[in-house]
């Protein structure tokens, strides 16, 4: 971690799942949050990308929606993280991000983790403005020369965003499980929040 930056206590076995609006640093905070805890940080992308890579059965069946430019089924995500969290990495933990995205996946993970006689240990929310979120969005992708982000497109995703993902963190904050973390400010400063927020649970 970097310098000033308090470093996380021992915590054991952690399994966390980051939820976020786009443009709130999930990518950026799994990152160091992966470093910190010593705990592989897992996404869906990357789940598909890898079963890709590898020619796995599942990766086969994944590629041919993909390349059709359709959504990977939720059966098949499903069976994709299913596999992933079965891999002898994870054995101390891990951080999702990007799953579950509904509420049937929500059933899923608890089936994965009930098999294993695990659960998840927090839920973090990375909250943000939205105005900021819009901002920062429109900034990136003015710097990418992503064209077709336009702060209408923009807007729907946050607003699909919200839509879908509000039961989500109902249920776990049902749970008990939510930790709200503001995600916007300078990445260390994020990374800090994160930390002592799971640090006093």
């Amino acid at each position: 971690m970097t310098d000033g930056q308090s470093e996380p206590a021992a915590t054991g076995s952690l399994r966390l799942l980051l939820i976020g609006p786009p443009g709130a640093g999930k990518g950026t905070q799994a990152a160091r949050l992966s470093e910190a805890y010593g705990i592989p940080a897992i996404s869906t992308g990357d789940i598909f990308r890898e079963n890709v890579k590898n020619g796995t059965e599942l990766g086969v069946k994944a590629k041919e929606y993909m390349d059709a430019g359709k959504y990977v089924p939720d059966s098949l995500t499903n069976d994709l993280v299913r596999d992933r969290l079965a891999q002898p990495d994870v054995a101390d933990g891990f951080l999702l991000d990007g799953y579950p995205r509904t509420l049937q996946q929500v059933e899923e993970l608890d089936d994965i983790l009930g098999a294993n006689a695990s659960s998840l240990d927090a839920v973090i929310v990375l909250t943000a403005d939205t105005e900021e979120v819009v901002s920062r969005l429109l900034k990136r992708s003015a710097e990418q020369g992503r064209s077709d982000d336009t702060e209408e497109i923009i807007r729907h995703r946050l607003d699909v965003y919200a839509e879908q993902t509000a039961p989500l963190i109902d249920v776990y904050q049902g749970r008990g499980l939510v930790v709200n973390v503001d995600g916007l400010g300078e990445i260390d400063e994020v990374t800090g929040r994160i930390i002592a927020a799971l640090a006093s649970r």
